[in-house]
């Protein structure tokens, strides 16, 4: 579409060019600190509804502990790393727009794939876990032909409506059903009363390490899902008012918020269940809330998880969108997806076109499955962005080039990022090995599409829009 503007001083008719795709319809910055941390948070809190516990089958009660603190620290540290470079390359895309600005286009098209997937299969791992509540809450209640089909399909088609119609009202919609869930942890908490043993057990159903240190090393593959997703808030980056500030601060307060609510999940839920149960349990955090025998705490923990998976799937469906309207725009994928709606100021074409993708894993796969394909593609971006700092402070070191943070004791956090990166793949191995080779052929296949196929349509000049100076060596 055009307009066309005149010069009243010479009298000479201007054509200005608007591309909707381009530069002129752009994502508006109206975000700040309060909804990337509800971004970020949001995506993960479900990971202490669900999913966690599978590392307790791995390896008992206390191995899903030490996993929930080695987590803890890779995330911590993908943190810190995240905050600097995403506040210094504020752009839509977060890890994508990093790699083609510092490594190279074909580590940033795997990179936008690893986030696209890893989004888009936490979606359907929280759709699951939707339709799988609500059906047993039915079937508690007497209703025996609900089924969570349906659920599934409202689930996914409902959110990305309500991405479609902006992110301001998405992440302030987060912002308020995620806070509800976490406090249905803390109240969940305070109602089982830990500083008696009423209702907890835990010396009792406390165990040793059933399958030794094997056991705990195997359950670092599910105590990944604690956090898995805190580094969706680089996806905001483009669309919040202050990246410098916002995205750090979010980002490391969602990470305070995701350790409180991971050690107060991990101690209740231990202290309530057997480890033989709580290891295969769909739904740990309910099925906490209904052993304590209070009504009110079981309505509240239903409320609670129904809220943590769509907060989650919603976050989900924003940063996946965001990832694949990247590549669109710069050409990686074809340039359709690239289009931002024109009175909304969304990746309309992205978000849509991912959603029978979606479908398709959340109605044809198992959850442990789904869980593992999104840890999979979670871990080859976090061991990416242990060289890919090293890069950034090499080519562009502190004070070269204006930073909204600069995390600190480097390179230690890339260091201790990378070693935890080869300790979760062997995790994975242990019980989905078979996964993770197929998943890796996967991604060798699409590189090879990308390298002979897709990279002669992309601009390369075109997609470098940091005012950097040269990189040093260069």
């Amino acid at each position: 579409m055009s307009e066309i503007t005149s010069n009243a001083a010479d009298g000479a008719t201007h054509v200005q060019q608007t591309v909707i795709h381009g530069e002129k319809i752009s994502l508006l910055r109206v975000l700040g600190p309060a909804h990337v941390w509800a971004l970020g948070v949001g995506i993960v809190l479900v990971g202490e509804f669900m999913g966690w516990n599978f590392a307790v089958g791995k390896g008992g009660a206390l191995a899903a502990l030490i996993a929930c603190w080695a987590a803890g620290l890779l995330y911590t540290c993908v943190a810190m790393i995240d905050s600097e470079v995403t506040s210094t390359v504020a752009a839509a895309g977060g890890q994508y727009a990093q790699a083609k600005h510092i490594v190279g286009p074909l580590m940033a098209f795997n990179v936008g794939l690893f986030l696209v997937m890893a989004y888009t299969m936490l979606e359907a791992a929280n759709a699951i876990t939707a339709g799988y509540l609500i059906q047993t809450v039915g079937g508690m209640a007497g209703f025996e032909a609900v089924h969570d089909k349906p659920f599934i399909v409202l689930t996914i088609m409902g959110l990305a409506l309500l991405n479609y119609r902006g992110v301001y009202a998405t992440l302030t919609f987060n912002l308020v059903i995620t806070a509800i869930a976490f406090l249905a942890i803390v109240f969940l908490f305070i109602g089982a009363k830990p500083w008696s043993e009423d209702l907890l057990k835990p010396g009792e159903l406390l165990t040793g390490l059933p399958y030794g240190w094997l056991g705990v090393v195997a359950s670092l593959h599910f105590g990944l899902w604690f956090y898995l997703g805190i580094e969706g808030t680089c996806q905001a980056a483009e669309e919040v008012r202050s990246p410098a500030r916002s995205l750090p601060l979010g980002t490391m307060l969602g990470m305070i918020t995701l350790l409180i609510a991971a050690a107060m999940t991990w101690y209740v839920c231990v202290s309530l269940m057997p480890w033989e149960y709580l290891g295969q349990a769909t739904t740990p955090l309910f099925d906490a809330a209904r052993l304590t025998g209070s009504t009110g705490l079981m309505v509240l923990l239903f409320v609670g998880t129904i809220f943590a998976t769509l907060a989650s799937a919603n976050g989900c469906i924003n940063d996946a969108s965001r990832a694949w309207f990247s590549m669109g725009r710069d050409r990686y994928m074809p340039a359709w997806f690239g289009a931002v709606h024109p009175k909304y100021r969304t990746p309309f074409r992205s978000i849509f076109f991912l959603v029978p993708i979606a479908l398709i894993f959340a109605l044809g796969a198992p959850l442990d499955q789904v869980v593992t394909f999104s840890i999979l593609s979670g871990l080859l971006g976090y061991s990416y962005m242990t060289f890919n700092v090293m890069m950034f402070r090499w080519k562009w070191p502190v004070g070269s080039i204006k930073r909204g943070y600069v995390h600190p004791l480097h390179p230690l956090p890339a260091i201790v990022l990378f070693l935890l990166c080869l300790t979760a793949y062997f995790a994975v191995f242990l019980g989905y090995g078979t996964q993770l080779i197929a998943m890796m052929v996967f991604y060798i296949v699409v590189s090879l599409w990308f390298a002979f196929h897709r990279y002669k349509y992309v601009r390369r000049g075109d997609q470098f829009t940091m005012p950097w100076p040269r990189p040093k060596g260069y």
